[in-house]
């Protein structure tokens, strides 16, 4: 049995089967088994490998015949996963607006920001903190509302009515990353120096930690691209 690390499973599952056909471990036109066997293989959930035949099934590298089975396409090995590119270019769009947007509104948050302010943002980190390993969507739901109480506490409306029109974007563009990136990078710490930088006012070392939580997962995107 395959060994899975701890977080979400589907991203994992995943990135194993694209492997395996990347390495020719089936080949064109060859049946995968069932997916009864490859959850029992995997220690996974059947639905598990169901969500991760379908993403790669969407991408092109499965062909699902309902009554059939799941069989191999003929896309050459080792080609390139258009389907991963424009996810991950358009995922590095988002966090790049995403980054012109925030620091600003840390920077005013931490002049602004009042003692029961404090309070609230870190109830919100909490329930961030607690909802690490949980569904993608609940987890980015409650990090984005950290972040938007951020912003609201900027003071700025032009900058949260910004954030605001781009949430929906953010949302499902993240939920997509958790989804399809495995073994990202845990920017935990960078949102506790934020609460930590707010709550002593200080401007400067609140838009560092948001560069710095932020500039995290822009250089993996751009790294993911450029092995691509």
């Amino acid at each position: 049995m395959v060994t899975l690390k701890h977080g979400p499973v589907v991203p994992q599952v995943e990135t194993l089967l694209r492997e395996r056909l990347r390495e020719g471990h089936w080949k064109p036109g060859e049946r995968l088994p069932n997916e009864v066997r490859l959850a029992a293989e995997l220690g996974v959930g059947r639905s598990s490998v169901r969500e991760a035949v379908r993403l790669l099934a969407r991408d092109g590298l499965l062909d699902v015949r309902h009554g059939s089975g799941t069989y191999v396409t003929d896309a050459p090995a080792g080609s390139p996963d258009v389907g991963v590119l424009v996810r991950r270019a358009h995922l590095l769009e988002v966090y790049e607006v995403r980054r012109a947007l925030e620091v600003e509104a840390a920077r005013l948050a931490a002049q602004r920001v009042r003692p029961e302010d404090i309070d609230r943002l870190r109830a919100g980190l909490r329930r961030r903190q607690e909802l690490l390993d949980a569904d993608p969507a609940e987890f980015v739901a409650a990090d984005l509302e950290f972040h938007r109480a951020v912003v609201e506490l900027a003071g700025n409306g032009l900058l949260r009515d910004l954030f605001a029109a781009a949430l929906p974007v953010l949302h499902d563009a993240i939920v997509e990353m958790f989804r399809h990136e495995p073994r990202l990078p845990d920017v935990s710490a960078a949102h506790a120096d934020l609460l930590d930088a707010l709550e002593r006012g200080d401007a400067d070392a609140a838009a560092a930690a948001t560069v710095a939580h932020l500039q995290t997962i822009v250089s993996r995107i751009r790294s993911a691209v450029a092995d691509s």
